[in-house]
C-alpha cells in the first residue's frame, strides 16, 4: 500500500469519525469538533487527488570531447548547458522580459567580447550590468550573478566556452572560440583566457 493511499484512508477515516459526531453527539463544542474534522478531512482528501509529480533537478549535459568536431559542436553543447546544468535560464531570458531577474541574453555575443563574456561568468561581480534601454534611471535587477566556475553550478572550462559559442552563435556571430583552446583530461590545462582591457564598458559601470 502507497503513502498516498494510507493518507486517504486516513482522510476517510476523519471525515467518517466527524459524522458520526454531528450524528450522535448533540454537545455543541464536540459538534464543532466533529464539523471541522469534516472540513480538514475533505481538504486532506482533495489534496492527495491532485496527481503528485516528482520534482527532480535538471539532466547533466555530459560533455564528450572526442564528439567536438567544430565550433557548432561546441555551441550544440553550450546550448544544452545553457539550459540544464548552467542554470542560465533561471534568471536570463533571451529576448525582453519584464519579470527578467537578470539581463535580457539575446543578442549579447554581438555586443560583448567572448574575453567580457568569459570574465562575467567566471567574475561577475567585476562590473555590475545596468540596463540604459529604459526610460529614466537604469533599470537594477534584483538577482546576484553566481560565479558558474565554483560550486554550485561549477561548469569547467570546456563548458563555459561552449557556452560562449552558443551566445555567439545565438547571436548571429561567428564563432571565435576554437575546438583546439579545449582542454583534454590528462593533460596539462592551456593557458587561461586573457581579460580584455578594453571592452564595452559603456554598458557597464564599475563594482
Amino acid at each position: 500500500m502507497s503513502e498516498v493511499v494510507k493518507l486517504q484512508l486516513i482522510g476517510l477515516a476523519v471525515v467518517g469519525s466527524g459524522a458520526l459526531i454531528l450524528l450522535l453527539v448533540r454537545a455543541q463544542f464536540v459538534r464543532v469538533i466533529g464539523f471541522v474534522a469534516i472540513v480538514l478531512g475533505l481538504f486532506t482528501l482533495t489534496a492527495l487527488s491532485v496527481p503528485q509529480m516528482a520534482s527532480l533537478p535538471p539532466v547533466e549535459e555530459k560533455f564528450d570531447i572526442a564528439t567536438v568536431k567544430t565550433p557548432t559542436d561546441m555551441a550544440t553543447i553550450g546550448q544544452k548547458i545553457f539550459f540544464s546544468k548552467g542554470q542560465c535560464a533561471l534568471c536570463h531570458t533571451i529576448g525582453p522580459s519584464e519579470s527578467a531577474r537578470c539581463p535580457d541574453l539575446k543578442g549579447i555575443g554581438a555586443k560583448l567580447s567572448r574575453e567580457f563574456l568569459f570574465e562575467s561568468l567566471t567574475q561577475p561581480q567585476a562590473y555590475i550590468y545596468l540596463d540604459y534601454r529604459h526610460e529614466g534611471q537604469p533599470k537594477e535587477y534584483p538577482a546576484r550573478m553566481p560565479y558558474i566556475n565554483k560550486n554550485p553550478i561549477g561548469l569547467s572550462k570546456n563548458e563555459i566556452l561552449s557556452v560562449i559559442a552558443f551566445l555567439q552563435q545565438m547571436s548571429g556571430e561567428p564563432i571565435s572560440v576554437s575546438v583546439a583552446e579545449l582542454e583534454v583530461p590528462g593533460q596539462a590545462p592551456a593557458a587561461p583566457v586573457k581579460v580584455a582591457q578594453s571592452g564595452p564598458v559603456a554598458v557597464a559601470q564599475a563594482h
